[in-house]
């Protein structure tokens, strides 16, 4: 496993001609014989690097623009030869073909042509052929043939020219990430085409570890993290503090997704994936953080920060007084980072705001769910297409308390109630198995605040019992989506209490 086989013969046939002539050099230098293709062969012989093209060694011209220039038997029995197989080398040299013992080829960059947005033909026109079929080829021969798949590999390639060639550990490790490769651009390709279904008959997503964790949720569960979706939490840059962990991810995730639901200046407090505090403000984060911290600070005691916007100097300092595991926002103030650091558990991330995924996946026994992500965006998350079911005209803040309310009760764990005043939480009831415990949470955490408060829930009441303790306390106004066979019940209990409820037609339950 550990001998080196030696490399006597190459193929070649690159699109991203990234350090092609320095691997060219090192190969001709070697004694390496070269085939190469179209433009690859071009910069090589430029280059003054002695090299064949495959046209001149097949005998048949690229034809149709490129289309056709490798899918040949003289390329594909010098690549597929199994070279410890006697008939293999009997039935090639019977046809002048001699086999390769390295193979060096990467892709065109579909992926990375759909995103500039080329039109239909353009990306067509992206979709390579010949590479993923010699790439496959190399691979399943990977006894007797090394491939290199991405330009990364390069250093491994110069290193084991340099050395005598590759071991069978490492052709076997090189034919697993060329395998994975065109695994990837195969399922990037039938994505696309199969783009315009919801809900596709099939489907499926590439993930690449970025990090393996400490642990995961407990210490007993291995743990690591992947990226694949759109840009999001995973490719944040850490400016400060411990390794992230499994929870902090969860958790940050949570705060983040709960301020990007707002237009305004934003900051949420989370903790266990639930907030205990969440806060808007015109005059920015740092009064929109203190609004937040005050809903309940006992909880906030090792949270989770997130903030819509850039973290200024005034929403550093007090959050720097406070044991905060993680926090999150777009960008900093240099003074900001400053104070932030000194704190030297405090886990900085600066993160672009992300384009949120239109679904989202879970995990069940045997399969995985998906659904459309719930976003903020129906029709019925604007207070314009609200119903009012009971309870005279409200003034404009107590609209803009509802709105906020509204927006904020989606991050909440259900059963869910938000209370809110002057668009910031004062209490929240979250995560219970029945709407009047959480109701009665939300009002045992605001405390004297709940007066004067409007409600939010983001499911309907099934009965009166759960809005009659908001009812109690003070709670002024409600939204709630409506939608309960005892709607008219519910209604009637508002309308006895004279407190203006809306009903939205769209709810924001949140299990998981």
């Amino acid at each position: 496993m550990s001998e080196r086989k030696k490399i006597r013969r190459a193929l070649l046939s690159v699109y991203d001609k990234d350090r092609l002539l320095e691997i060219g050099a090192a190969l001709s230098n070697a004694g390496v014989e070269i085939l190469s293709t179209g433009s690859t062969a071009k910069n090589l012989q430029a280059a003054g690097i002695a090299v064949t093209e495959v046209s001149q060694y097949t005998g048949f011209p690229e034809i149709m623009g490129g289309r056709v220039k490798t899918l040949h038997p003289r390329v594909h029995s010098g690549i597929l030869a199994d070279q410890n197989n006697p008939e293999h080398l009997d039935a090639i040299k019977e046809l002048d073909i001699e086999p390769f013992d390295l193979v060096v080829i990467n892709l065109y960059p579909f992926a990375a042509t759909i995103a500039s947005g080329t039109d239909f033909a353009g990306c067509i026109e992206q979709i390579d052929i010949g590479g993923p079929s010699m790439l496959r080829g190399a691979a399943k021969n990977h006894g007797s043939v090394a491939v290199i798949c991405q330009t990364s590999q390069y250093d491994q390639l110069l290193a084991s020219v340099k050395a005598g060639g590759f071991t069978f550990d490492e052709r076997r490790q090189l034919a697993l990430e060329t395998f994975r490769t065109t695994a990837e651009y195969d399922l990037t390709v039938a994505n696309w085409l199969g783009s315009d279904e919801k809900l596709p008959g099939w489907f499926g997503r590439i993930w690449h570890r970025e990090n393996t964790l400490r642990y995961g949720e407990n210490p007993h569960q291995n743990a690591a993290i992947y990226s694949g979706g759109p840009a999001g939490i995973v490719n944040a840059v850490q400016l400060h503090g411990k390794e992230m962990s499994f929870n902090n991810y969860t958790d940050a995730e949570s705060a983040w997704r709960a301020v990007l639901d707002h237009r305004d200046p934003a900051v949420a407090i989370m903790k266990h994936a639930n907030p205990c505090g969440i806060a808007v403000c015109a005059l920015g984060v740092a009064v929109a953080y203190q609004h937040a911290h005050e809903c309940d600070p006992i909880s906030a005691f090792g949270g989770v920060v997130a903030a819509n916007r850039k973290v200024d100097l005034a929403m550093a300092t007090p959050l720097s007084e406070v044991f905060t595991e993680v926090l999150i926002a777009p960008d900093y103030d240099e003074d900001a980072l400053e104070i932030l650091k000194k704190k030297a558990n405090i886990r900085i991330l600066k993160c672009e705001i992300p384009t949120i995924s239109d679904v989202e996946l879970r995990p069940v026994s045997g399969g995985i769910l998906l659904q459309d992500t719930d976003l903020i965006n129906a029709p019925g998350d604007s207070p314009e297409n609200w119903q009012q079911v009971s309870g005279g005209p409200v003034d404009v803040q107590t609209l803009k308390d509802l709105e906020f309310a509204w927006r904020s009760v989606r991050s909440v764990k259900s059963n869910a109630i938000l209370l809110a005043k002057n668009t910031a939480s004062v209490g929240i009831g979250m995560g219970q198995v029945n709407r009047v415990d959480s109701a009665r949470l939300a009002v045992a955490r605001a405390g004297d605040r709940v007066r004067g408060s409007v409600a939010a829930s983001d499911a309907f009441f099934p009965f009166a019992d759960g809005l009659s303790i908001l009812l109690d306390a003070g709670v002024v106004a409600i939204v709630q989506p409506g939608g309960s066979v005892r709607d008219e019940e519910v209604i009637a209990a508002a309308k006895s209490a004279g407190i203006a409820m809306f009903f939205t037609g769209v709810r924001h339950f949140s299990h998981a």
